[in-house]
């Protein structure tokens, strides 16, 4: 039986018993050797607007505390999973995380340079169900601006960008493998969007999760091998330069006929028109 991933890390303390008890299935076989799951490593300075989501405090220090990921769309606004918040991620409240920031333009998330910059406030929609991850979408806003390079432009309803078969990129600094081997340098994988047909095929309800047309998209193909995973939540899919979709969940980690599933990012912008 699959199991539905929500691609945020758990705390620190928690990453030893969650291994021991809900082991991942087998990853697809094109991703046994490769990397995200299925591609490879990426410089940052080629996509600066994706950012890791980090706190020491509540994930360690080996990899500067990343547990999700994240994408610039103002200099002082990220986007990410609104799941990447929830008190079972993080071990408590966002509030009570001293150290929650973003890590932004470094290549090696514990080396040096870049900048690293502290979270002033988040919203999460409230429109987000826990259960069904519907509006999976949380706003931070941060205590300084990023450049205006390090943004990117997102894709409204109708955009092109969207249409089924269209080449994409998902980033992260996630599992790898499918079996909790963690990225230190960022990496991306090359999907194509799939049809609302085919993600409802693939996700009808019951153990497999319910897809939603109307809050998300997904992306993959049908033989598996180029996927987000673990510690990729939150983090952006990309296609024709436009941002399209958050990392959200999915069935296993690049498995034949379980495409990743992402947050659509029109609707998100329809979202936050409407926050207070």
């Amino acid at each position: 039986m699959p199991r539905i991933v929500v691609r945020a890390l758990p705390p620190a303390f928690a990453l030893a018993a969650l291994a021991a008890l809900i082991p991942l299935g087998p990853p697809a076989s094109a991703a046994a050797d490769s990397i995200v799951v299925g591609g490879g490593p990426v410089p940052v300075a080629d996509s600066p607007w994706v950012v890791a989501l980090s706190s020491r405090d509540r994930f360690g220090g080996s990899r500067a505390g990343q547990f999700c990921g994240g994408v610039a769309i103002a200099p002082t606004k990220v986007l990410t999973a609104a799941h990447c918040l929830r008190q079972d991620v993080l071990g408590t409240t966002v509030p009570e995380v001293p150290d929650l920031r973003i890590i932004s333009g470094r290549d090696e998330l514990s080396g040096p340079g870049g900048q690293e910059i502290p979270v002033r406030s988040a919203w999460i929609s409230p429109r987000y169900e826990p259960r069904t991850n519907i509006a999976d979408l949380a706003v931070l806003t941060l205590d300084r601006a990023l450049p205006e390079a390090s943004v990117v432009p997102t894709a409204a309803a109708g955009d092109a960008a969207y249409e089924p078969g269209t080449a994409a990129t998902v980033y992260g600094w996630g599992d790898t493998t499918g079996y909790g081997a963690y990225a230190s340098v960022l990496h991306a994988a090359k999907v194509r969007v799939l049809s609302d047909n085919a993600c409802t095929r693939a996700y009808p309800g019951g153990v497999h999760g319910s897809y939603d047309a109307s809050s998300m998209l997904c992306a993959g193909s049908t033989a598996g091998g180029r996927d987000a995973c673990q510690g990729d939540s939150g983090g952006p899919l990309v296609a024709r330069g436009r941002l399209i979709g958050l990392v959200s969940w999915g069935s296993g980690c690049g498995s034949p006929g379980s495409p990743g599933v992402y947050t659509r990012v029109s609707a998100a912008i329809r979202w936050m028109a409407g926050q207070s």
